[in-house]
């Protein structure tokens, strides 16, 4: 019986199916405002401000006559570079302190978990807010700090695995073969994390784009010519008694697109993991036999 891809295991599964959904209609949001904009999303034009959804608006437009429509897909740009910006750090930094907390010193790994264990008391929230008011709100703030926040909780999961593998047989048959420990490190020890690690990072991408929309609502994200949901979010609140139906399209936009990552976090741990994997397969009932 041949053996299914994750990916196709994870298609199968209905929150795969919900965030690999979400994660490509924002990703080509994304890549067609590089191209292609239904109008500026700088434009002000006072005689259209508060369009109701229609033609050619399909959004609407807010109190400068702006189109919300392209300020959305504008606004999904800025989310795809945070949330890729973040994970890439995130990845640096778990990889970096889950290594050096698995394959060092007694002395330096007992350094290494103390030190998760401090960052790890601290949410990711409220150090970016501390790194914003000091260095300013900017993109590459939140990056940087969601990156270097969710980097530690990405070391505390993936360190305990790294020490499970590395008493395994094959790793063990790999430094008797004469493999250095950064050659059995990138040969072995990483692709047998690497589940563990993809999703944790896909939950990590998740909390990037909420601390973006969160940060910026609150003036330590984005800056105000900088075109993100959070901004949107902040920009239009202040009309919701007048003007409610403006607000729900950058509430919906971040709802969705945080609830996609998680989703399709939990898809992965279950589409990678073996355990889980056998455990769906035997309560799958077998086909009917028709005689």
């Amino acid at each position: 019986m041949r053996r299914s891809s994750w990916f196709t295991r994870l298609w199968a599964l209905p929150e795969g199916k919900f965030g690999i959904i979400v994660t490509a209609v924002v990703l080509a949001l994304a890549a067609v405002s590089l191209v292609w904009l239904p109008f500026d999303p700088q434009r002000v034009n006072i005689a259209e401000r508060w369009t109701t959804p229609g033609w050619p608006h399909l959004l609407g437009t807010d109190n400068s006559g702006r189109d919300i429509l392209s300020l959305l897909m504008r606004g999904a740009r800025t989310t795809v570079v945070v949330a890729v910006g973040a994970g890439v750090v995130a990845t640096l930094i778990g990889i970096i302190l889950a290594t050096l907390g698995a394959l060092t010193a007694r002395w330096v790994r007992e350094s290494i978990a103390v030190l998760i264990d401090i960052l790890v008391a601290f949410p990711v929230l409220l150090i970016a807010m501390m790194i914003s008011a000091v260095w300013g709100g900017s993109l590459l703030v939140v990056i940087v700090s969601v990156g270097i926040g969710f980097g530690v909780n990405i070391a505390r999961v993936t360190r305990p695995e790294l020490r499970r593998v590395l008493h395994s047989e094959f790793i063990l048959a790999g430094k008797a073969a004469g493999l250095s420990p950064f050659q059995n490190l990138w040969r072995h020890l990483l692709p047998n994390v690497a589940p563990v690690f993809i999703v944790q990072l896909s939950w990590g991408m998740a909390v990037a784009v909420l601390a973006e929309a969160g940060l910026s609502y609150l003036g330590f994200g984005a800056p105000l010519t900088e075109p993100s949901w959070g901004v949107l979010l902040r920009d239009l609140q202040s009309y919701i008694s007048a003007h409610p139906w403006s607000v729900v399209w950058p509430g919906l936009a971040i709802t969705f697109t945080v609830l996609g990552l998680n989703l399709l976090g939990d898809g992965l741990r279950e589409a990678t993991d073996p355990t889980l994997t056998r455990r769906s397969a035997a309560r799958t009932p077998p086909p009917a036999v028709i005689a």
